[in-house]
């Protein structure tokens, strides 16, 4: 009996000791999980310049819209004001949202095929500024659009003297157009790949404009320029958990609970974070042959190498560390115009080499 105790005894030791390992194990386990999760929201993104024309070394780049749907005068107050901000018009709150785009000023043509330069002080930065609008709220090309519709609406609203074609500028290179030309659509409205594979894109089109003094062999010449022309939809709707986060529960991955949008409306606020993605992508790589890694047709770019990170701190499921109006518990990174806050997505950096939020 008393070997049997002691037996016992020995068991329940060995037991705690156990149980004590698989403690310890399992501390150091998720220690060394938070430590690798966080490796891995650090990402290695460089971004290679490849010698094309750049808008963000321009000069005034004007932002020409075109609402397709139903929109209410507030909502294209909001992004109105969101393009007057970027060029700091009217405001010197901080942080602001023309601090964020000065981020692009940075993204230079050297002609050198290398990686971004740190300085931009010796070269030409761009202005944003809000061109002209137009609005197609009877859905002239029906509620669901191809991404060849959203090219075919810039052209025939440039072509039609609705918004004004592109001026040449020497300073993007080749003179091409450096006017960028927005489509918005409204939260009814379906477009190809939409919720699916992107909340936006940006790309370019040839368009013929007639050179009209410029004669060939009798003819009128038609000198074809490149111009930059972008998409974003609301998608309130839709997929907010995909396009609006982090207004709105994410559609995957952990559940957190949504911020509160800073302009009440979590489709346009959604909106503005897809638009300063894709504006910021169309000034620092225009045509294909600016600033981004990987393949060209499905690049990382200044902003989309950076997803998910909107202050310090930022990982999966978790948008950083952000500003809070006291008010209204709204979260925000950045101040514009009339007083309107936005939240605007970490930009990457050419000085830092590294996605850099503005709080």
């Amino acid at each position: 009996m008393a070997a049997s105790g002691s037996r016992l005894r020995l068991t329940v030791i060995l037991q705690m000791g156990v149980f004590c390992m698989a403690i310890l194990w399992a501390s150091a386990a998720a220690g060394q999980s938070r430590k690798l999760a966080a490796l891995v929201e650090e990402p290695s993104v460089v971004l290679t310049y490849h010698d094309g024309p750049l808008l963000s070394a321009s000069g005034v780049i004007p932002v020409h819209l075109i609402w397709y749907g139903q929109f209410t005068p507030v909502q294209r107050s909001i992004v109105a004001d969101f393009v007057q901000s970027l060029r700091g018009a009217k405001t010197s709150n901080q942080p602001s949202a023309s601090t964020w785009w000065k981020t692009t000023h940075k993204y230079q043509g050297t002609h050198s095929n290398k990686v971004a330069p740190a300085s931009a002080s010796t070269s030409t930065s761009s202005v944003v500024m809000l061109g002209k609008q137009k609005v197609d709220q009877h859905y002239s090309l029906g509620k669901s659009l191809k991404r060849t519709d959203i090219a075919a609406l810039v052209e025939a609203a440039v072509k039609s003297g609705a918004l004004p074609p592109p001026r040449k500028s020497a300073g993007n290179g080749n003179g091409n157009g450096n006017a960028v030309y927005l489509v918005l659509t409204s939260e009814d409205v379906t477009v190809e790949g939409f919720c699916m594979s992107s909340c936006g894109f940006h790309a370019n089109l040839n368009l013929n404009l007639d050179a009209g003094s410029q004669m060939m062999q009798g003819k009128h010449e038609q000198l074809p320029i490149p111009i930059p022309y972008a998409w974003v939809g609301n998608s309130a709707s839709q997929c907010p958990g995909q396009c609006a986060w982090p207004f709105h529960q994410p559609m995957y991955g952990p559940q957190t609970p949504p911020l509160v949008a800073p302009n009440g409306d979590v489709g346009i606020d959604g909106i503005i974070i897809n638009m300063a993605t894709v504006l910021a992508g169309a000034a620092t790589n225009p045509f294909n042959t600016g600033y981004f890694q990987g393949d060209a047709a499905a690049p990382l770019e200044a902003v989309s190498a950076c997803s998910g990170v909107y202050g310090k701190g930022a990982y999966s499921g978790f948008p950083g560390e952000l500003l809070m109006d006291k008010t209204t518990g709204a979260s925000y990174n950045a101040q514009g115009v009339n007083g309107r806050a936005f939240l605007l997505p970490a930009m990457w950096d050419p000085a830092t080499k590294s996605c850099q939020p503005l709080v």
